[in-house]
This record gives structure tokens, sequence and C-alpha cells, in this order.
């Protein structure tokens, strides 16, 4: 697995507001939205485009264009739709999956209660998006899926991502010939007993859309 860990300014200035516990839920998911534009930035750097020729004022120029078949943006849900906005901004012609997993607060295990991804991956690059990269459970669970229905490109975008769940997720990658990247703002420290990351942000889901 590849790892890009982003460093710039206005990452970090921005990560810092989202860390702050004084940030209310509207601020929080600007900044959020924010965050995603410019990780998803880097993310798409190895996107699949063509050539392509067309007409200017004054003469004809070459370019590119994004390749068929359409790249795939999958938000992991709850916490993943606050990054879906500032992910499809920048990528507006992708298709949109959802995948609802939740994780045990005991077990920190995850289990799926939603599944809206196409059936057939086959040669489609796939973006998946949530917030907080802790066990990796999550993630592992979600490649497994996209890699069952054939994706052969995965970017894993998160904001804040911990020691050991990037270890897990390697880990569980280990010796498959697979095409996946990671992507986030931080490394932190580690997790707590709970399975929340330090310092982190606390719960994103929580953070971004209140709790219910």
């Amino acid at each position: 697995m590849r790892k890009l860990i982003t460093e710039h300014p206005l990452i970090s200035h921005k990560l810092t507001a989202l860390r702050d516990e004084r940030t209310d839920s509207p601020t929080f998911r600007r900044l959020a939205d924010e965050l995603v534009m410019l990780l998803a930035y880097e993310a798409t750097r190895s996107i699949r485009v063509e050539a392509v020729t067309v007409q200017t004022p004054v003469a004809p120029a070459q370019g590119v264009r994004l390749a068929a078949p359409t790249p795939v943006v999958i938000p992991i849900l709850r916490a993943g739709l606050g990054m879906l906005d500032g992910m499809t901004r920048l990528l507006p012609t992708a298709e949109v999956g959802f995948l609802g997993m939740v994780r045990d607060h005991d077990t920190l295990q995850p289990t799926t209660y939603a599944d809206r991804i196409p059936g057939d991956l086959k040669g489609r690059q796939v973006f998946l998006l949530d917030p907080m990269l802790a066990t990796g459970g999550t993630l592992i669970a979600a490649i497994d899926l996209m890699l069952e229905r054939g994706a052969n490109q995965i970017t894993a975008i998160c904001l804040l991502s911990a020691p050991e769940g990037i270890a897990a997720v390697e880990a569980a990658l280990a010796g498959r010939d697979v095409d996946v990247t990671l992507v986030t703002a931080a490394v932190d420290e580690k997790l707590n007993e709970k399975g929340y990351i330090v310092p982190g942000l606390g719960d994103a889901g929580d953070r971004l859309f209140g709790v219910v």
C-alpha cells in the first residue's frame, strides 16, 4: 500500500481548526469540505486520462480528458458523507456509490448495513471516503468488498490516520497483488483503549452532524 501524507500549510491550518473542540458543527462541515478538496487534488494525481484535441478560438490544442470508465466515489456512511461534496466538486463526472458500515463499540469490528455500490467495478478507479482510519477494520472490509467486485485501483482518503490502523491495512494487503493508496492529512500518535485516535478530533460523525 502506498501512503501519501500531505504536507501543506493550508491543510495543517484547517486540520488544526477541525481538532479544536470549540469548533461547531457548521464550521466543522465547512472545514472538512475544504480539506477534502485539498486532499482530493493529491489523490487524483494518477487518475486515468486520454489524449484529446479541442479547437480554441485561435487554433487546435492538444489536451486530455478523463478516460472511461468513469471513476467511482464511495463515502463510507455516515461520516464519509461529510466528505462527498468536496470530492465531487473536484471530480463532478464521477459516479457515486454508498457503503454503510458501523463499528461495534465493544469488539471494534465493522458490519455492513447498506450497500449501494455497482456490482461490477472491473477497470474502475475507486475513491473511498472515510474521515478516520483508526483500527483499520472498516477500511479493510471496504477494500475487500471493492476487490471482490473487480476494482483494480483503490484510493482511500482519510482526514486522520492512526499508526495501528495503517499497520492493520498493510498486514491485510500483504502478499496480495492490489493497487491501494492511502491519502491522509496526518498520522497521529496512537489509539486509546476505546479505539479513538489520539489526539484525533473526536467522533467525526458526531462533530459533522450532531448526536442523534
